[in-house]
């Protein structure tokens, strides 16, 4: 993440008193471009932060290497204590460094850092539920691990089919998806993603990894769930959207929804991924008063079978008439449309 890089630039600038753009790509393992983009950045941002040119030159914090941490704003203090205060009930660890860092910041921000941290307490349960206990996975600590310190791993998996094997990973970052743990690596075959409750050994070895220049976690990761969902959701709908429902389709579809222009009549096109035709249809078949869909035929024969069976089982013995006001008085009932 980006924020880790500034900090660490921070705490390079402190222990070297001065550094230059290419010994700030080294030290992070990221482009001379990316490091000058980091550096402006704080400078952007209000670090006391100066550049010298020429021959001998580089960047240094007003005040030399004993400089605390004053770059931080008060927003900042505030921003890094409240998202490590998440973990910290659950991490003795997190709560001896949030007890460090606090005296590293300038005194004005230390009691609103403190506050922040203490501010919010997720509760992941629903009301009526359960509770579900989620435990990391076995070797979530030996593959962290390997990704800190840079070296290659050998490991068995088990893949969703049930086959065994062993490989040798350069591992790049750990990903936390809901509740299962990924490890993201750089393989023969390329970038790939293992699911570390699937792993059954991991041996590290003394091998460097083999790390791309420029690699962002986020950014990586967010590329591997886009390609994911679409695997997932392959098949694709065109359909015409009402005003009105425009709300209620992007709540309920998420980001399976694509939003079009607006057509003669005012209705929007769209477009809508699902896993199958039946599943889909079933989806759209409640949306009716809003959506019309155009394509497939496959998806328009599945709707007008719903609609038929509907017809068959709950329509005979009820009136137009007052059907239309039953529904009038349940959409009464909901207030304005989202």
């Amino acid at each position: 993440m980006r924020i880790d890089r500034l900090v660490a630039i921070l705490l390079l600038l402190q222990r070297r008193g001065q550094v230059t753009a290419a010994e700030v790509a080294e030290e992070l393992e990221v482009s001379v471009r990316t490091a000058r983009r980091d550096l402006d950045a704080l400078l952007v941002a209000g670090v006391p932060l100066y550049s010298v040119r020429g021959r001998g030159g580089g960047w240094r914090l007003v005040g030399g290497a004993s400089t605390d941490l004053s770059g931080f704003t008060a927003g900042e203090a505030r921003a890094l204590f409240l998202a490590a205060g998440q973990a910290a009930p659950e991490a003795p660890e997190v709560k001896a460094a949030l007890r460090k860092l606090v005296h590293a910041l300038p005194e004005p921000f230390r009691g609103q850092a403190e506050a922040a941290g203490a501010s919010l307490h997720v509760d992941a349960q629903r009301w009526g539920s359960s509770p579900i206990q989620h435990r990391p996975p076995r070797f979530l600590d030996a593959l962290q691990d390997a990704v800190i310190r840079r070296v290659q791993v050998r490991f068995g998996y088990v893949d969703r089919e049930g086959a065994v094997s062993r490989r040798v990973i350069h591992p790049l970052g750990i990903v936390s998806k809901g509740s299962t743990w990924y490890v993201v690596a750089n393989t023969d075959a390329g970038t790939r993603t293992f699911r570390i409750d699937r792993v059954s050994d991991v041996d590290p070895t003394d091998d460097p990894v083999d790390r791309p220049e420029d690699f962002d976690l986020a950014d990586s990761w967010r590329e591997i769930a886009d390609e994911v969902e679409r695997r997932r959701t392959p098949l694709e709908v065109q359909a015409l959207c009402a005003p009105g429902g425009m709300g209620l389709l992007r709540m309920l579809l998420g980001d399976r929804l694509e939003v079009g222009r607006a057509i003669h009549d005012g209705r929007v096109e769209v477009v809508i991924r699902g896993h199958n035709e039946y599943a889909l249809a079933g989806e759209l078949a409640g949306l009716v008063e809003w959506l019309e869909v155009t394509a497939p035929t496959g998806v328009r024969n599945q709707l007008t079978w719903i609609g038929h069976e509907l017809v068959s089982r709950y329509g005979g013995a009820m009136d137009v008439a007052e059907w239309e006001a039953d529904a009038a008085r349940a959409r009464r009932s909901q207030g304005p449309k989202p």
